[in-house]
């Protein structure tokens, strides 16, 4: 094998290498959700197989990476080509879940507090969580009419409310789940004045959250800048300057072109996790629901 096929056989697992690093930070951004909430990843592939926009993604990136190759006529090009025309639209697209994890965390306030008007009327827990199910936020309604549903099966109070807190498995409705855990247990009396409390920190923390999501927006848009400058300085080379970057022609060039793509990409995969954030840690996820004997003070 001359020296040339072995350079580009070695530029070629290195860039291979580089796609699964950078799939494995998507995956692992996209999988942090907490202990043991979600799909696993072997339910996340299997879904791919049959969802089109994958196959469509897929597609464009096979089209760029065809092109790429030919107008330039190096594979380490149609290679990275279509790994940006993958990759790229989930790095620097817009934060779709932003709106939807605040919305939900206005649903859940909304209802804090539409449970906390008719617990002030005198009504029972039961009877509240099962008037709360018509008019509960759209956000949330299927996991309390879920939750209304267990209650009027016969199911004990505190068992669907656990199964509720694992529906919606979100941290700002755990505290709450849990205090009418509890409450369903030792007959709490200030309830209605808790539920108003929590309530009312659960909307300070949406407000958090919208401007923590207005922050990464800025910074997904200085990475969009970064990366549109880059792709446009690049092609502007090679449809204006080409003899500028015959050296990257060679097998030599080649290797040189990996180890660039390489740095440029870990680079937008921090940036770009950067401006996605982490969602906050979920503290109230074990707790157990007790058994009728030990209600009824059973030995």
């Amino acid at each position: 094998m001359s020296p040339s096929m072995i350079a580009l056989a070695v530029a070629a697992l290195a860039v291979a290498a580089g796609l699964l690093l950078i799939l494995r930070a998507l995956g692992d951004v996209a999988n942090d959700t907490g202990p043991s909430d979600g799909p696993s990843r072997a339910e996340v592939f299997a879904s791919y197989l049959y969802d089109r926009s994958v196959w469509r993604r897929g597609g464009i990136a096979f089209g760029a990476g065809v092109l790429a190759g030919l107008f330039t006529g190096w594979p380490v090009a149609a290679l990275l080509a279509a790994a940006g025309a993958w990759f790229l639209p989930a790095l620097v697209g817009r934060d779709a879940g932003a709106k939807t994890r605040i919305a939900r965390i206005e649903a859940i306030a909304t209802w804090a507090e539409m449970m906390r008007d008719t617990l002030s009327a005198a009504a029972g827990l039961e009877q509240t969580i099962l008037a709360s199910a018509a008019a509960a936020p759209g956000p949330i309604r299927e996991e309390v009419a879920a939750l209304a549903e267990a209650i009027g099966r016969g199911e004990r109070l505190d068992s669907a409310l656990a199964r509720f807190q694992h529906d919606l498995a979100d941290p700002n409705a755990d505290v709450i789940v849990v205090s009418l855990i509890q409450a369903s247990r030792q007959q709490a009396g200030n309830l209605a004045e808790m539920l108003g409390e929590m309530a009312a920190a659960t909307r300070a923390q949406a407000g958090l959250h919208m401007r923590a999501t207005a922050e990464r927006a800025r910074t997904r848009t200085s990475v969009r800048i970064i990366i549109g400058t880059v792709v446009t300085f690049a092609v502007g080379l090679i449809l204006f300057n080409r003899a500028y970057l015959s050296p990257y022609a060679t097998p030599e060039g080649q290797l040189v072109l990996v180890m660039v793509a390489g740095f440029f990409g870990t680079a937008t995969v921090w940036l770009a996790k950067i401006s996605r954030g982490k969602p906050p840690a979920r503290f109230f996820t074990r707790v157990e629901t007790q058994p009728e004997t030990e209600r009824r003070g059973v030995s």
